[in-house]
């Protein structure tokens, strides 16, 4: 058996090089509690922009202008390897490493941000880069759309894993991709929590015949920084919960096997079985003999939209 630890801390906000020194301290901790497998949660760098749930349209403009300055200017540009600390820590444990980011484009565009997954092997080296595909609400305001490129399962020591973000996990078809490239362990990195969410996670479980993984988002007003633009009016209350975190690790078939851990910080670690796959998907397996191919067809456009480049050694 694996052993996955969930990293539900809160992110030094908008700070990414002191985020991602947690990062590696936390992949530390983890390793040397027997994890192979370490998850943060989405945006984890430099953190989720909780305050577009409560910024006005029109009289908030200015605020809106500079906390995205400040997000852009400490998002991480994968082609200059801002993500170094994670990916040496990664390599120093032999583990493999699951964090959502806040992606900007160096490349090509220089103004938009991506909210991204990105998945390190035991060797530090990047298997994946996923996008989120649709963001939420107005997270659209912050994120451009991604792409399918990253819509995949990858080969790891703990098995394969696929990964989508927050409420693409609503989105039926984008499950359905995963299934079909035969995911062990769906992560799920969400800022969604509460019963509804945790709800989800144990269908997909049922209806996947695969180990989810969510890794949520948990803070405080405290945990912002007293400078974030805004902050007395929109939590002057330091000790409110801004999001519960609610991370939890589900059995193939739906049961809960670890969390969720609700309204506080901490590392969730779980022992996965394999092997309870098979048995999962002897009865239902959505990608196997439970499909029907001659009545279904997914077909996903897998090609990205322009060139992406990565940092490796």
């Amino acid at each position: 058996m694996d052993r996955v630890a969930i990293v539900q801390h809160a992110p030094a906000f908008l700070d990414r090089a002191a985020t991602l020194a947690q990062a590696a301290s936390a992949v530390d901790e983890a390793a040397g509690s027997g994890a192979q497998l370490v998850i943060f949660p989405e945006a984890f760098v430099p953190g989720y922009p909780a305050w577009i749930w409560r910024l006005r349209p029109g009289s908030d403009m200015g605020l809106t202008e500079e906390l995205h300055a400040r997000l852009r200017a400490n998002a991480v540009d994968l082609a200059g390897d801002d993500l170094a600390p994670l990916r040496e820590a990664a390599k120093r444990h032999g583990v493999t490493v699951v964090c959502g980011v806040h992606e900007r484009e160096s490349e090509f565009s220089r103004g938009t941000l991506y909210n991204t997954v990105v998945v390190i092997g035991p060797g530090g080296t990047l298997l994946n880069r996923h996008r989120k595909l649709m963001p939420s609400g107005p997270e659209r305001m912050v994120w451009g759309f991604g792409d399918a490129a990253g819509l995949k399962a990858v080969d790891t020591p703990c098995g394969r894993v696929g990964v989508l973000i927050c409420w693409e996990s609503y989105m039926p078809l984008a499950r359905c991709a995963l299934y079909a490239q035969g995911v062990d362990l769906y992560v799920a990195p969400t800022y969604d929590s509460g019963p509804r969410c945790i709800a989800t996670m144990q269908h997909i479980a049922r209806e996947g015949g695969c180990w989810v993984v969510s890794s949520g988002c948990a803070f405080q007003a405290r945990d912002l920084p007293d400078d974030l633009p805004g902050k007395a009016r929109m939590y002057p209350d330091p000790d409110e919960w801004i999001n519960a975190g609610d991370s939890v690790v589900v059995a193939p078939g739906g049961k809960i096997v670890a969390g969720p851990l609700h309204e506080a910080l901490g590392i969730l670690c779980a022992e996965v079985d394999l092997e309870r796959i098979g048995m999962a998907r002897r009865n239902l397996d959505v990608a196997g003999h439970s499909a029907r191919p001659d009545v279904f067809q997914l077909h996903v456009n897998t090609g990205a939209a322009r060139p992406v480049v990565f940092h490796q050694e």
